[in-house]
């Protein structure tokens, strides 16, 4: 379409009409509002199917596969809102971002189209099995796309629900194709490039600095989102990342803690407890809030400091472990570790029978309590295991400076 808006006219695409604006994209990538009398039609896009189109493959390269569970490196504009929606698949993604075919042949497993806030344990459980499948059938590294709102909490999940013997990463997009600044090709680029690398674990590869020439590799249970919108977004938390991916020379450095590809058998352990909850501590807390979780299996508390909630939430907390709630314990502090046994207060929680989470992230403290109590009933030996280091997720010592 056309509008003649400002003394200029531009040409553009229609996306739609909200707020009683028309929404135009420009060439440059950027959207505007304009008033709708100013355009003229030449032609408006059709949300229709796209037509299908097969990458070329070159079956002489690694053989990956690509598991897509939607999110904005999976995205595209939808008209009818002009918002982006998650709508590509797999394939899409070959289509999308042509330097893929340089690095490997590919398989591609369209599990999933959801923007990653209605990610769900069920989907994890779908996605261990997807995963497994596929290296089963001879994949040489697995790549999930995925949004990155809720990327850590599935990283983590799958870490302890799959021991793999070839890399497993997980990457996303903090902007949308559509736009000029997007990170999706670069992260996906990056991605197949430490998929076939000697990486044999879980890990998360996005950008490593708010420039284009460098991702960065994290363990999928010590990795942290850490700004809404910034393509630098993902931090190694409480440890150095695993390695670097370097753009456009697609290098892979590994540190000498990465897992090693074979190191670990091929093993799905796909149960989970999904009676589990996360909440965060504040001041002022209502021990009422804590009834709501009666029944639940399992509570991860996001705690203050060392790891503490006022004393006037103990009655509740040892009502909630004496009914069998297992009660973990872990800090809102970006870095350090949970030590209940500083102040009288920490004391009192474990005397309530809360169970100190180590400097494990809340969010992967989550997700392996609802995997340790969907794969060990005795709550004895569970206990054990949450503050046992099973993928990296529990370190011994807090480094300096981390």
């Amino acid at each position: 379409m056309r509008c003649d808006y400002g003394g200029k006219s531009r040409n553009g695409i229609y996306i739609t009409e909200r707020d009683g604006m028309a929404v135009v994209k420009m060439d440059s990538g950027y959207n505007i509002g304009v008033p709708p009398g100013v355009c003229t039609f030449i032609e408006r896009p059709s949300p229709g199917a796209v037509k299908p189109y097969e990458v070329a493959q070159n079956s002489s390269l690694p053989t990956l596969s690509i598991v897509s569970t939607g999110g904005t490196i999976a995205s595209r504009i939808d008209y009818r809102t002009g918002s982006v929606t998650s709508q590509f698949n797999a394939s899409d993604i070959l289509v999308a971002i042509p330097e893929l075919a340089e690095i490997a042949n590919y398989r591609t497993i369209p599990l999933a189209t959801i923007l990653s806030e209605n990610m769900t344990p069920a989907i994890w459980q779908d996605l261990a099995r997807a995963v497994c499948k596929e290296i089963q059938g001879g994949s040489q590294g697995i790549i999930v796309t995925h949004g990155t709102d809720t990327l850590a909490y599935s990283a983590a999940a799958l870490s302890f629900m799959v021991d793999t013997p070839v890399p497993v990463v997980f990457v996303g997009s903090q902007r949308s194709a559509d736009r000029p600044s997007s990170d999706n090709a670069m992260n996906a680029v990056c991605a197949a490039a430490a998929a076939t690398s000697d990486l044999g674990e879980i890990a998360v590869v996005m950008h490593a600095s708010t420039n284009d020439d460098r991702c960065t590799i994290h363990r999928g249970t010590r990795v942290r989102k850490m700004h809404t919108s910034r393509r630098d977004a993902f931090r190694s938390m409480g440890i150095a990342p695993l390695g670097h991916v370097e753009y456009p020379s697609r290098t892979v450095t590994l540190a000498p803690e990465a897992v090693r590809r074979g190191k670990h058998k091929l093993a799905l352990h796909e149960k989970l407890e999904p009676h589990c909850a996360l909440i965060q501590f504040y001041p002022g807390m209502s021990p009422e809030i804590l009834k709501g979780f009666e029944g639940y299996r399992g509570l991860v508390i996001s705690g203050t400091g060392l790891g503490h909630t006022s004393t006037v939430l103990l009655p509740e907390l040892r009502r909630l472990t004496d009914a069998g709630t297992m009660v973990v314990m872990t800090s809102q502090c970006m870095n350090g570790r949970v030590c209940d046994r500083v102040y009288d207060t920490g004391r009192d929680l474990l005397g309530a029978g809360v169970i100190e989470g180590g400097d494990m992230l809340p969010e992967a403290a989550l997700v392996k309590l609802m995997w340790v109590l969907g794969n060990e009933k005795n709550n004895k030996k569970a206990q054990i295991l949450m503050q046992t280091d099973l993928k990296g997720e529990c370190n011994r010592r807090s480094a300096h400076g981390l």
